[in-house]
């Protein structure tokens, strides 16, 4: 089922266009912009923006896995009776950085939040390597990850509007980069905190266990370089749809052109085009656009995604779903180290070394994972449905079998299956989420899902401060809702493979 088109669209080309509202100006102006940006096609410029906005979905991912690697010894450490509380400080404020940067960018501009965000994480990263105490520890998390929450938001923004539609299909490709991401904080950690960690709390001195402050220090250090090689040898051109929506259409056309000039191309694009449509009239202040950001939410948006009884029944199943996997997800994943390590102990081969080793192997399988999810979501008579359901319930059941594991290995192995179908499961919900929401009224679906995702994610680490992270419960817990999202994806009524967007 295909969306109507919006009297909006369009209507830079028709001649009896009367409506000057801020709104209208700027959805003309929009597609004025994006046939332009199509004119240029994919080039010189767009690929190395690829490349330096990997390192913010690189960074999204990097952080949190980062936490979960040090909860081990600094819990020893500082003897914390309740670890989970560094993890809560992350994820209220990855929850911070996703509201505030998300509305900040479209009012102070793309190109100074798109090197603030990795800058911010960077700076924090490092000093929270000379934390005192678990209680600073958690507060620089808290800091370095109000960065973090906004890479994905501020990140896609600026990419999507530089993009030719035809070559949209580059922002799923990105998440190749959460894998690598995954991958590189398990490698450096194995030699850092596998030699240089307590192994339990009793005699646990800073001294012996310097191994995650080093951590710190090589991962902020990774993330600063990141920083300086966007600010430095990267030249970020501001948004053309942030300058127009101010006003700016000169500016906005001087973009164009100049990205056209980087990629070897010619522009078409002219200063009438977008004066036109303005008849004179004033850009967007910044009041026009957080009010254009909010009415994304306005109950006429959203109920429009329940106004028939399959669409509420569609809306309601994909938000209990990325509920579920916002709650069930970091209550295992972000505690997995401090898990394969008590658990380790059991079996007479807890060292942190090993830890720390088998933490990298797992990160390993996540590439494949994520790459064979492309795969599956396109296959007749299984399409995204069948590839979400059945590597969300295997993620459950893997999960649920850890709990019998009975050596080290067979706890590794369980855990590997885990991390390959977890990652396949999320390439696969990023890509069928937004096409089964109507396109008129996706910013609000997807909205109202993340948002979900995020609270329950809150709540995750509160669940295990009341649920003992030394026993099975936590595992037990976040393998049923994986089997609950599987079951609510089955009985979802749009299968959207080989389906124009609803």
């Amino acid at each position: 089922m295909s969306a109507s088109k919006s009297p909006d669209q369009g209507a830079a080309e028709d001649p009896g266009f009367t409506d000057t509202s801020p709104d209208a100006r700027y959805r003309a102006k929009a597609e004025v912009l994006n046939r332009a940006i199509q004119e240029i096609g994919m080039g010189r410029y767009q690929w190395q923006l690829f490349i330096v906005i990997g390192f913010g979905w690189a960074s999204d991912n990097l952080w949190p896995i980062i936490t979960s690697l040090i909860l081990p010894p600094i819990s020893y450490e500082f003897s914390v009776s309740r670890p989970a509380l560094l993890t809560l400080a992350q994820n209220i404020g990855l929850l911070i950085g996703a509201i505030f940067w998300g509305f900040g960018c479209d009012v102070f501009g793309r190109r100074w939040a798109f090197n603030l965000t990795i800058g911010i994480t960077a700076v924090f990263g490092l000093i929270a390597a000379a934390s005192p105490g678990f209680g600073a520890m958690c507060a620089f998390a808290a800091l370095w990850s109000i960065g973090v929450g906004g890479n994905l938001p501020v990140d896609s923004a600026i990419f999507l509007e530089f993009l030719p539609g035809s070559h949209q299909y580059l922002l799923t490709v990105l998440s190749v980069d959460w894998a690598f991401a995954q991958l590189l904080a398990n490698l450096v950690a194995w030699p850092l905190l596998g030699n240089m960690s307590c192994a339990e709390e009793q005699g646990c001195t800073k001294a012996g266990n310097m191994g995650w402050r080093y951590f710190l220090v090589a991962m902020g250090g990774l993330a600063m370089a990141m920083f300086v090689g966007r600010f430095m040898f990267f030249t970020i051109y501001e948004s053309p749809k942030y300058l127009m929506g101010k006003g700016r259409n000169a500016e906005a056309v001087k973009v164009v052109h100049e990205v056209a000039r980087r990629n070897g191309k010619a522009s078409s694009l002219t200063l009438d085009e977008l004066d036109d449509i303005d008849q004179g009239s004033r850009g967007l202040t910044a009041a026009d656009i957080v009010r254009q950001r909010l009415e994304k939410l306005s109950l006429d948006h959203i109920r429009a995604l329940f106004d028939t009884p399959q669409r509420a029944y569609s809306t309601t199943l994909i938000i209990l779903v990325w509920a579920f996997l916002g709650l069930g997800f970091p209550l295992y994943n972000a505690f997995l180290p401090y898990i394969q390590q008590s658990r380790g102990a059991e079996f007479g081969d807890g060292s942190t070394y090993i830890t720390y080793r088998n933490s990298l192997i797992i990160a390993v399988m996540g590439i494949p994972g994520c790459l064979l999810g492309g795969v599956l979501v396109e296959l007749p008579r299984f399409g995204r449905k069948g590839a979400l359901s059945s590597s969300t319930a295997l993620t459950g059941v893997f999960l649920l079998l850890s709990t019998r594991a009975t050596t080290s290995n067979a706890l590794l192995g369980w855990n590997c299956a885990y991390n390959f179908m977890s990652t396949l499961m999320y390439s696969v919900l990023y890509a069928y989420t937004p096409e089964i929401f109507l396109t008129k009224d996706r910013g609000t679906g997807n909205a109202l899902t993340a948002s979900a995702n995020r609270v329950f994610g809150i709540m995750a680490p509160i669940i295990a401060m009341f649920a003992n992270l030394e026993t099975a419960a936590p595992v037990y817990v976040s393998g049923a809702l994986f089997l609950a999202a599987a079951i609510l994806v089955l009985l979802m009524p749009y299968e959207s493979r080989g389906q124009a967007s609803l």
